[in-house]
């Protein structure tokens, strides 16, 4: 495969959705259709190619993101198929931040689901250009029009069908494609034949009156496509084409298609949309780009005539050839052992080989340019969100957010060896992954990881014992509690002291004042007529910082705080900034010691999908575990609640809902929020904490 393609010819696409609804199996498909592999992977059988780590196989679910590179049609594919468990979300985060377009996979019986929410929330956030697939249209109680209605409704876009299904469940062996007027019948087998026919007599009417609609809406916003509809003059495919790539590319409607992935029906249909009216890199807006000495805003061309630009969005320990890092090129091209800047961390790198990956196999290359996504060995410090650039002419890219962890458990190796293999080993993962935090807690002596949630612990703590072979007790899990004022509170922090010679003089008066929940933190400077010089106003701004993040009164990290520096004094010769620092640190203490303070709790949002006579014993479980039912929808016998439900009452919930339901029922979380604890909890886990 050619290293270098023209970029109008690239596009970089994710497959993203819900948990189950097939985007593993749909990727397998496009390998198979684009000639990447010979056979058809089967996520029930752990063959598939994106799905290569034992734990992926072992639990049937997609993990972390794989990317494969592919061609089809003379267009080239860098394809990367992510995760639909939230858990996993930094992944699908990270994925979206660097992919120009994506393919939306639904569950053609189950529709938008909670997760499907979800994903669609990030790929906004990241203005990313989406085509839908409603896939599992083989399925009984597969409804297209339903998950087109759920895809209005409960994502608030505008789904445009540009094909609908021949037959449904054991009768569906086709789509109608609403622009080219052609049926393609599949072959019954699993390969890639279809036969092509006009629109059979008995869909005729169906295929007017829907091609009909999709006019209207083109019409809407393209004033060609307006003209000739109100002359009757005749619309060519092209024009239609034109007009709908226009509309997804700005996000206005979202092209819909359908088949059965399993069955591989539709990806070949799936495969040309992805080719028609998903952009190709130079179709995106120039991207946010600063001077990292000025902070200035500058602009730059995805070109490849550019000086180099990158973004590391992803670190992989490969066990075959070592450090990985995959980099998303912007401008310019990279060679095989150029020295660059990492202007994230101001420090200098040498690439080593440059590869093309396919999953957890590769092809080496030599140079890549503008538009690509390779993988690269060699960069040794370069971490997640890092830039990367031309020694010549240091640029930073916008980086990559990720959700704090909420779940936490001890981790203690079992012997003196064990102890340096689980330091190397947990160091690998954190690189890995921006949402696993490793902390080491000086009173227990215990090293305490963190995660995303119940699955995702439970998998960092599966790949360490049996990936990295490290002999570990392993704690209960502990949610990540965090505290904050209950109201505005003045507070003084003095710090003295005099041993002989130069001593340490620092203080501040500051007001401490509750922000709403998940606002983070703020500092107000309101010193007037140089009371403090300013090296010491952010010496004492540091100093509260850390005593948030070393714990209120009862031990937890404090957050949703506005502190404002109103007052202080200093010392000719006494004061320093450690002084000051220390001063803005008992200056916290001293809020929490005058003020009543709060405890918060991670809440989950959740979904559960249950035939409707377990409905009863849903709510009454929920009831006790302290959650809240917010609505109940109905389709056929099934039923949908949704609601909410503290962190701390989710342990244990997927076998306790099998046994409710006779193993019938479904269900997905997703954090939500920090909520305050109630009073008397709040007191049983302050005490707790206290080890009393």
């Amino acid at each position: 495969m050619s290293s270098s393609f023209p970029v109008e010819k690239i596009r970089n696409i994710g497959i993203i959705a819900h948990i189950d609804a097939g985007k593993t199996t749909c990727t397998e498909r496009i390998l198979y259709n684009t000639g990447k592999n010979y056979k058809l992977g089967n996520v029930d059988d752990g063959n598939t190619t994106t799905d290569w780590m034992a734990e992926e196989k072992a639990r049937g679910i997609t993990i972390v993101s794989a990317a494969i590179t592919s061609e089809w049609k003379g267009y080239r594919l860098n394809l990367i198929d992510t995760p639909g468990h939230v858990d996993f979300t930094a992944e699908v985060e990270r994925s979206l931040r660097v992919l120009d377009g994506g393919v939306v996979v639904f569950d053609g019986v189950a529709g938008v689901e909670a997760q499907s929410e979800t994903v669609w929330r990030q790929a906004n956030r990241y203005n990313v250009p989406r085509i839908c697939f409603v896939n599992k249209m083989d399925r009984t109680g597969a409804d297209y029009f339903r998950c087109v209605d759920m895809i209005r409704e409960r994502l608030k876009a505008k789904p445009l069908p540009i094909m609908l299904p021949i037959g449904v469940a054991d009768t569906f062996k086709g789509v109608l494609d609403l622009i080219e007027a052609k049926a393609y019948y599949f072959d019954q087998k699993e390969d890639t034949s279809f036969t092509t026919t006009d629109v059979p007599e008995n869909m005729k009417s169906v295929y007017e009156e829907n091609r009909n609609k999709l006019i209207e809406i083109l019409a809407e916003s393209d004033d060609d496509i307006m003209n000739a509809y109100l002359e009757g003059a005749e619309i060519s495919n092209d024009q239609i084409r034109a007009a709908i790539r226009k509309e997804t590319l700005t996000g206005l409607c979202y092209p819909v298609l359908c088949g059965s992935a399993l069955k591989n029906k539709g990806v070949q249909m799936l495969l040309d949309a992805i080719t028609y009216y998903l952009p190709c890199p130079t179709d995106m807006p120039p991207m946010k780009v600063t001077d990292p000495k000025t902070g200035e805003d500058l602009h730059v061309e995805l070109s490849a005539d550019e000086p180099f630009s990158a973004l590391a969005f992803k670190v992989v320990a490969d066990p075959y050839v070592g450090r990985l890092v995959y980099l998303r090129v912007y401008s310019g091209k990279i060679h095989a052992g150029d020295a660059v800047l990492n202007t994230t961390r101001d420090q200098k790198e040498r690439t080593g080989r440059l590869l093309l990956m396919h999953s957890n196999r590769h092809e080496e290359i030599e140079e890549s340019e503008a538009g690509n996504i390779i993988a690269c060995i060699g960069l040794k410090n370069t971490l997640t969100g890092d830039t990367l650039c031309d020694i010549n002419r240091p640029i930073l890219l916008e980086s990559i957010k990720f959700p704090e962890p909420v779940l936490s458990v001890a981790v203690e190796p079992k012997t003196r060896a064990d102890r340096d293999k689980m330091i190397d080993a947990l160091t690998k993962l954190a690189e890995e992954d921006p949402t696993f935090k490793v902390k080491y807690d000086e009173e227990t002596g215990q090293t305490i990881i963190s995660g995303m949630g119940e699955l995702h612990v439970d998998v960092l703590i599966s790949r360490l014992l049996n990936e990295f072979k490290v002999g570990a007790n392993i704690g209960a899990p502990r949610v990540a509690y965090k505290e904050t004022l209950k109201s505005l509170t003045k507070a003084e922090g003095k710090f003295i002291r005099q041993s002989g010679g130069r001593g340490q003089y620092g203080h501040v008066l500051v007001q401490f004042e509750p922000l709403e929940h998940g606002k983070g933190f703020e500092f107000v400077d309101m010193i007037k007529g140089g009371v403090l010089p300013k090296e010491y106003i952010k010496a004492a701004e540091a100093g509260i910082k850390d005593a948030m993040e070393a714990g209120g009164r009862s031990g937890y990290p404090v957050v949703d705080l506005r502190a404002t520096l109103y007052d202080g004094s200093f010392h000719e010769v006494d004061s320093s900034d450690m002084a000051f620092k220390m001063a803005g640190s008992l200056a916290l203490k001293d809020a929490f010691s005058k003020s009543s303070a709060v405890l918060l709790e991670p809440v989950m949002r959740m979904e559960v999908v249950t035939p409707e006579q377990y409905m009863g014993d849903i709510i009454g479980d929920l009831s006790s575990r302290r959650g809240q039912v917010e609505s109940i929808e109905n389709h056929g016998d099934t039923s949908t609640l949704h609601g909410i439900l503290p962190l701390s009452n989710t342990f244990g919930y997927a076998t306790d809902l099998r046994s409710m339901t006779q193993g019938r029922a479904t269900y997905s979380m997703e954090f939500n929020q920090y909520q305050e604890v109630p009073a008397n909890l709040a007191e049983e886990i302050r005490a707790e904490a206290a080890g009393k």
